[in-house]
């Protein structure tokens, strides 16, 4: 017994099982993560873009000018990794679904 616990203890994934129902426990949130991320970044985007950025270029300084436009630059490529991240999670969530159900059908549950 106390060989097993040890071994269990060492070995970072104790079957696919395992691995499997963690993922699947865990998926919505990431997913539901990365569209908060996207839409919270959309929000700052649009929030900014008319009351910071507009009248910066205007009369700002040309350093409040470089900020400016390095803000929206990184708000902008937020936007774009939460999208891809997005589409990351739908693809393998299908693929996560019927390796779920193969593993039920291969248990016989």
């Amino acid at each position: 017994m106390a060989e097993k616990k040890r071994e269990g203890d060492t070995l970072p994934l104790r079957s696919i099982h395992d691995f499997l129902f963690e993922i699947e426990s865990e998926w919505g949130s990431f997913r539901t993560g990365s569209l908060l991320s996207l839409v919270t970044t959309v929000l700052l985007f649009i929030v900014f873009l008319p009351r910071y950025f507009l009248v910066t270029l205007r009369q700002g300084d040309p350093l409040d000018k470089l900020v400016a436009v390095t803000i929206a630059g990184l708000l902008l490529y937020s936007a774009y990794t939460s999208w891809r991240q997005h589409k990351f999670y739908q693809r393998w969530e299908k693929r996560l679904g019927l390796l779920l159900h193969l593993e039920k059908e291969l248990l016989g549950e």
